[in-house]
């Protein structure tokens, strides 16, 4: 199976988060027939492959390997069909939305070029597949579970992200890069009625509606425009029939932000809405705000962004390695170097047909046509197999002999 192909299964056969076993599966086979020493079932459905050729230093690099509970759209003949039950017991499509089949697709594709070529560096290669990256548990679940202590420590961690912008091209930005994300669970509590005589409830869907629209206002009305924060209701769950007001409401929301200062007074006003609104409707009991997911902002080390950018460079050619700037969507790939002590180098790359910028003269150019592309999690994103599969595999082996030099 090439990689292509490898890839076009993976992306046919997505799995939630936690849920990840034939993904686990085929990726352990692969890498255990390559020679590596593969062990699954670390921090849940995680897989570790270690090649070790020498002394030397360690290289981590990290792929995640779980999908989202999107329904494909993108009409493409390995699109996938999957539907499953989410963590809710909500029946849901499942879509590699988020490209996390060419995370899995490009380390498989370097470790393969790692094994085939050994005369070009020294030292030991730890391969780390991991579950659960979309609900920011899986990444320290592995740590939990003695990845290091298990496997040795790295002196690096390396990754990459797949993203809309032209394939070929190379993302890399130093200190801070993405934000840091929180996942809130808001249960708001009415009294349930006929839905002829609403007179006798408290409308618990009027309350999250009027809710909804009063979080609009915290980022732009309550976070200051030099800062940075985006607040998004991802889910509105009420009631079952058209004829019955419900018990009760729930909203899931979604926040990112750089600066802790800016998250703690973003989570204070979210509390404080929920609660005024609730109040306001007369609820009968008090709401409540659960933080269900919440990991830090992703921090690359400026001294190793530099010298991996060098080396990028120069297998790729110039202008092929860019900065894009901070990204405001969340990785939790930083538990590995933050418990490791190590520098983290994670970069941004490209998936979007390179035909489509072919017009774009300057950076801002760029950024529109981006712009106007499905973005990751959306039930459109398709990255181009190639050169996204070829540049991503490059990237990550140039990155791993950069650091692990075979003199």
């Amino acid at each position: 199976m090439d990689l292509g192909e490898f890839y076009r299964d993976l992306h046919q056969h997505p799995e939630l988060s936690e849920a990840e076993t034939r993904t686990a599966g085929l990726v352990a086979e692969r890498l255990t027939a390559l020679g590596y020493e593969t062990t699954p079932g670390v921090g849940g459905t995680g897989v570790v492959a270690v090649l070790r050729n020498g002394d030397g230093p360690t290289a981590l690099l990290r792929a995640d390997m779980d999908a989202l509970p999107v329904a494909e759209e993108t009409g493409l003949p390995y699109a996938s069909t999957a539907r499953t039950l989410d963590r809710d017991g909500h029946e849901v499509g499942v879509m590699h939305a988020c490209g996390h089949d060419v995370h899995v697709a490009c380390l498989v594709g370097a470790a393969e070029a790692l094994a085939a070529d050994t005369a070009s560096w020294r030292g030991t290669a730890m391969l780390v597949f991991q579950p659960a990256e979309e609900v920011g548990t899986g990444a320290q679940a592995m740590v939990s579970d003695g990845l290091f202590e298990r496997f040795g420590r790295p002196d690096v961690v390396l990754g990459q992200h797949v993203a809309p912008i032209p394939a070929g091209i190379i993302g890399l930005h130093p200190g801070v890069a993405f934000a840091a994300a929180d996942g809130i669970r808001v249960t708001l509590f009415g009294r349930g009625a006929h839905g002829s005589r609403p007179e006798t409830s408290v409308d618990p869907v009027v309350m999250a509606a009027a809710t909804v629209l009063r979080l609009q206002g915290v980022v732009s009305r309550e976070i200051a425009a030099k800062d940075t924060a985006v607040l998004t209701v991802g889910s509105m769950r009420a009631g079952v029939k058209s004829n019955v007001i419900p018990a009760d409401a729930e909203l899931l929301l979604s926040l990112r932000t750089f600066d802790p200062a800016v998250r703690e007074a973003a989570l204070a006003a979210v509390r404080r809405i929920v609660a005024a609104e609730a109040a306001a409707s007369g609820a009968p009991k008090e709401p409540e705000v659960v933080l269900e997911e919440s990991f830090p902002p992703l921090v690359n080390d400026p001294a190793a962004i530099e010298r991996t950018r060098a080396a990028l460079e120069a297998v790729l050619g110039a202008g092929r390695v860019v900065d894009p700037g901070v990204v405001t969507g969340s990785e939790d790939v930083g538990a590995f170097a933050t418990e490791a002590g190590v520098p983290l180098v994670y970069w941004l790359l490209g998936g979007a047909d390179p035909k489509l910028f072919a017009g774009a003269a300057t950076a801002a150019d760029m950024e529109r046509i981006a712009g106007g592309l499905p973005s990751n999690h959306s039930p459109l994103f398709a990255p181009v197999i190639d050169p996204t599969l070829r540049v991503g595999v490059t990237a990550l082996v140039t990155a791993a002999r950069e650091w692990m030099p075979a003199s």
